[in-house]
């Protein structure tokens, strides 16, 4: 496996690229990759010559994160103006605003069927799930406090929630926190099943392996990238290879590989097999805030694509093969 760069656009946003994700094909159009942005706007990028085919405003701070819906219809923002923001994807028509504290939308992910909206919610220690056919907030799932006689502020602090994502069946949420835990809940039970001990630093991004539900994969700030049974409650294994934080993880469809960015500037590819960083790419001049493989799907497409961004405000686009 491997990855080989095809394109590279630089000042594609006007400051720091935080968040990236790609919108699913449709019957009518191929998927895009939607970015957002500390310049306060969200932009969508044709898949394979990076064209942009459009810039969204409506936030009036800092875009934290993007996600998609799994249809490629609908797709939500989220700033720290304290809004997300749903909107069409074709159109850019606002669908509805949803109110988040300041500081409380992190990450954020639609699940497998599209149903529902997770919202990781930062300092409430709690992760939000939102109904995507009403727009109503359906549950709040709190993380528990720290065993102990009185949990300090110290203690509450470091609940404050990362990172979200879901199994690929949507019956598990996991959530990563501030110090290192991650939370793992069964969802139609709205409960909260167990942690995952290993990392003693943030966990700032989080996925399942597309063909696994009982794998779960996390990148966090002590340079490590965790291999869980989510539900064994166990470490599989711990990879390194970078030299700093790791800023984010997505797995690729075929699910034998996974993609992380980092703030030592590089998107590293982890061979799952041999449980071991197999290439390094060098594109970024700052730290890698996203990487996010295209999901498979549409007429037009058949090689692997893996996307990155920065904040050196540049989007990079790899072949992955």
């Amino acid at each position: 496996m491997k990855l080989a760069g095809l394109k590279s656009v630089e000042n594609a946003h006007d400051e720091s690229v935080w968040a990236a994700t790609w919108v699913p094909a449709t019957t009518t159009r191929p998927a895009l990759l939607l970015t957002g942005s500390l310049d306060e706007t969200v932009k969508l990028w044709k898949p394979d010559e990076l064209n942009l085919e459009r810039t969204n405003t409506g936030h009036c701070l800092g875009v934290v994160a993007v996600a998609a819906h799994p249809s490629g219809v609908i797709a939500a923002s989220a700033s720290l103006d304290s809004f997300v923001r749903v909107f069409d994807v074709d159109t850019n028509a606002s669908i509805a605003t949803l109110e988040a504290p300041p500081s409380e939308v992190w990450q954020m992910r639609f699940d497998p069927k599209g149903t529902t909206l997770a919202v990781a919610g930062g300092g409430s220690a709690s992760v939000k799930l939102w109904d995507t056919a009403t727009w109503k907030l359906i549950a709040s799932l709190s993380i528990p406090r720290p065993e102990g006689p009185k949990p300090s502020d110290k203690n509450s602090s470091k609940k404050f929630v990362l990172s979200v994502a879901w199994s690929p069946d949507g019956k598990r949420l996991a959530c990563g926190s501030m110090d290192g835990t991650i939370s793992v809940f069964d969802v139609a039970r709205a409960k909260f099943l167990h942690h995952l001990e290993g990392h003693f630093m943030p966990v700032r991004s989080l996925v399942y392996s597309p063909i696994d539900p009982r794998v779960l994969f996390s990148g966090s700030d002590d340079a490590h990238v965790h291999m869980y049974d989510a539900e064994g409650k166990s470490l599989v294994t711990a990879m390194s290879g970078h030299a700093s934080w790791v800023l984010s993880v997505d797995a690729s469809p075929d699910g034998a590989a996974i993609a992380t960015g980092s703030s030592d500037r590089t998107v590293r590819l982890w061979d799952l097999n041999m449980r071991a960083a197999v290439q390094t790419m060098s594109n970024h001049a700052d730290q890698v805030w996203g990487v996010a493989f295209r999901p498979p799907g549409g007429t037009v497409v058949r090689a692997g694509r893996l996307a990155s961004v920065s904040d050196d405000k540049s989007i990079s686009l790899y072949d992955y093969s």
